[in-house]
């Protein structure tokens, strides 16, 4: 709020007696009372500490009262500071001068004491509004610019728990948020068991149905595998058209991620075989495929600016790829680390050493039973 000090108000004059005079008085008002002998000294006084008002006598020697108005208005600090006008001069033109230079208000001389102090305090009024005006004003965009702030703080934390959840479940991506998670983005390194999902036949029936049907189909797909991938707490690296890449153990440990990424394999199946239903129907795509491996990969951000991955890539993604190729439609088939890390708690059955592409060595593998 405005200052509730005695209003300053600055006092210029030639004559000291005239000076010492409004001084008096003006003081026994209550008011403070700053004193100029003429014109640059008046112009240097406000510059230096603008005044609440001031008290302006026309003729002085140095620079005459509608000069020093002049100036006056020019300064910001002085736009809505109340002048009047103390002047002995006779007619209408000096007001009309005073009016064009800038003034508020005139005062013959010799002035009436009543009249001074009713004009003072009318102009200090005035004064008073604007000032509370533009505190208001001022208030309010200080108010505007922390709104702005909030508002786009609020629309960036959701454009991050966005981009969060195309990764992570709802939950995950949440309490990253809260507890910072820029950090998970650098690159880093950690063992993780990877998933690898296609559909069979997806490419043929792409080539002959309608895209309407297509997109129908991939939707169905999408939704249903995304809801397994997140309540099984496995990060979703992307969704490939008719394909998928699932990752467990990273950015939240998972000791038993082998286990929970068999577990998501086998009832991506059996989602699978629900909508092959209406897939064979449209002659559509003939089943899911899975591979799984496990393995030491490399983590973190990929992409640019306008669009950024979470990925996984290390020879464990490229095995489980390399499986997921080979697996027939309805088959999970899984890498011997994985197998080993479940420790009995999923059955399997062994499959003949396999050539895949990228590996020197033929690779052990075995096939889920489910």
């Amino acid at each position: 709020m405005p200052s509730a000090s005695p209003a300053t108000i600055l006092v210029v004059d030639d004559l000291a007696e005239n000076r010492k005079l409004l001084a008096v008085r003006l003081v026994h008002q209550g008011y403070r009372v700053v004193q100029a002998s003429g014109g640059h000294e008046a112009l240097a006084r406000a510059a230096l500490e603008p005044p609440s008002l001031v008290l302006l006598d026309v003729l002085m020697p140095d620079l005459d009262g509608f000069e020093v108005c002049r100036r006056l208005r020019q300064m910001p600090s002085m736009r809505a500071v109340g002048i009047v006008m103390l002047t002995a001069l006779e007619g209408s033109d000096h007001v009309v001068r005073g009016l064009e230079a800038g003034a508020d208000d005139f005062i013959s001389k010799p002035f009436h004491p009543a009249e001074l102090t009713a004009r003072v305090r009318s102009l200090l009024r005035v004064k008073l509004l604007i000032d509370e005006t533009e505190h208001q004003r001022s208030a309010l965009e200080a108010w505007s610019h922390e709104l702005e702030r909030r508002v786009q703080a609020q629309v960036d934390e959701l454009e991050r728990l966005s981009r969060l959840k195309q990764f992570f479940s709802p939950a995950l991506a949440a309490r990253l948020l809260a507890e910072g998670w820029d950090g998970l983005l650098a690159s880093h390194r950690r063992e993780v068991t990877v998933l690898m999902g296609d559909l069979r036949g997806f490419t043929a029936f792409a080539e002959r149905a309608e895209p309407e049907r297509v997109m129908q189909c991939l939707s169905a797909f999408h939704t249903r595998m995304g809801e397994l991938v997140f309540e099984r707490g496995g990060t979703l690296e992307r969704f490939t058209g008719d394909g998928l890449m699932v990752f467990f153990n990273d950015p939240d440990p998972q000791p038993e991620h082998s286990a929970l990424a068999l577990d998501l394999a086998a009832a991506m199946l059996d989602a699978a075989r629900a909508l092959s239903d209406d897939w064979l129907r449209h002659d559509g795509p003939q089943g899911l495929a899975v591979g799984v491996a496990r393995g030491q990969a490399t983590l973190g951000a990929v992409g640019h600016a306008a669009r950024i991955d979470y990925a996984a890539i290390g020879r464990c993604t490229n095995l489980a790829s390399r499986l997921c190729a080979e697996a027939p439609a309805g088959e999970v088939w899984v890498s011997d680390d994985v197998r080993i890390a479940v420790d009995g708690r999923h059955a399997f059955d062994p499959l003949p050493a396999l050539t895949l592409k990228g590996f020197v060595l033929p690779v052990r593998a075995w096939r889920l039973q489910c």
